[in-house]
């Protein structure tokens, strides 16, 4: 990423359009030479402008994880959503759902029998232009059920006239080091015994569905038809420590002040406190990351406490140490928290030129 524009106030997010197009090329090609399709999950970004240039680089639509969310893209044109999340429909969402039945061809994802028997409800007649696609549990056990179960599941949807579409998961288990293998293994497994199982009762599986940004590019159609990565786009500190994200990939970081300085003693770490805190960065950390980010400049520099409005970076003893009032880019370790607390973000053309893009579906969390 090039330098950072001169005269902004800090902390602001910061999206290399060069490197966010590379990223969205590279796993488009990859997805599609493997036979499969890219739904990606715009939970990520939330930016019209990101969604659009997936879609021209040949998504067949987008994933999301809620009912705003869906209905923000459908306004602005997106033709097909997925809601990948196995909603429980009332009557506020019903109305929002019937909604977006309009301006967009719409899959939700249910993982109980009460769920389908409610959304058939909730949704009357217009219940069968839903298409349904029921989460499996692969692993990461969160949602989702036993492949098992799927039939039991797929039955009463027949039953209460929704049409089952296909299958999915979330190999969110993925999401550690060295175990990215045995989640591909687990995801493709749990997926074909929920599939044959489906066809073996007598229903059509159109999609197969899996796929995070660990696992996508590792994916191929021996079992999926698609793939639903998120993170791709932009790359984050736990991807790169995962090694799922080159260095000189990442296309988002959070530029930020050095506003106090410590050379350090015996007993007191030498470092430097910048003014991004957890209310840009947010505070996931995972047990094996390195710390609450990496910084750009200075990859071995380690960000050891985040409070509100401070960031905390140990500094290495042969570096010298930033001064006051210089800047600094930190890479959050979990982008897509990261861009659900701004309002917008600067987009950095090649050319240097700078472009506010609005988070559009910021705080759409229902």
């Amino acid at each position: 990423m090039g330098n950072i524009p001169s005269g902004i106030n800090t902390p602001e997010i910061l999206v290399d359009v060069e490197k966010l197009e590379r990223n969205i090329a590279r796993v488009a090609q990859r997805v599609s030479s493997q036979g499969l399709k890219l739904r990606p999950h715009a939970k990520t970004h939330k930016m019209l402008e990101v969604a659009d240039r997936q879609l021209t680089a040949g998504a067949a639509g987008l994933t999301v994880a809620t009912v705003g969310e869906a209905l923000n893209f459908a306004l602005h044109g997106v033709p097909k959503l997925f809601i990948a999340y196995p909603l429980w429909i009332n009557e506020s969402q019903a109305e929002r759902i019937l909604e977006l039945m309009k301006r967009a061809k719409l899959s939700i994802g249910t993982d109980s029998v009460a769920a389908v028997q409610q959304m058939a409800k909730m949704l009357g007649e217009k219940a069968p232009k839903v298409k349904l696609m029921i989460e499996i549990d692969s692993g990461h056990h969160r949602s989702g059920v036993a492949p098992a179960q799927a039939v039991e599941i797929a039955d009463a949807a027949r039953d209460a006239g929704l049409r089952v579409h296909g299958v999915f998961t979330f190999p969110g288990h993925s999401y550690a080091p060295n175990a990215i293998d045995e989640a591909v293994n687990q995801e493709h497994k749990a997926l074909a015994e929920a599939a044959c199982l489906l066809r073996k009762a007598g229903h059509q599986v159109k999609r197969i569905s899996g796929g995070s940004t660990p696992t996508a590019e590792l994916s191929d159609n021996s079992v999926l038809t698609e793939v639903r990565p998120g993170v791709y786009v932009f790359g984050d500190a736990q991807q790169f420590e995962l090694g799922r994200t080159g260095w000189n990939d990442i296309a988002l970081s959070v530029a930020t002040t050095v506003i106090s300085r410590h050379e350090g003693s015996a007993d007191i770490p030498r470092r430097i406190v910048v003014d991004a805190g957890s209310k840009v960065l947010g505070t996931d950390r995972p047990a094996w990351a390195s710390g609450y980010g990496r910084v750009m400049e200075c990859p071995e520099a380690s960000i050891t406490a985040l409070s509100e409005h401070h960031a905390t970076i140990a500094w290495p003893e042969d570096r010298e140490l930033p001064g006051y009032g210089e800047q600094l880019r930190i890479i959050p370790n979990h982008v897509c928290v990261a861009v659900n607390l701004v309002d917008s973000v600067l987009a950095i053309h090649p050319d240097g030129a700078v472009e506010r893009w609005d988070v559009n579906a910021r705080g759409l969390n229902y």
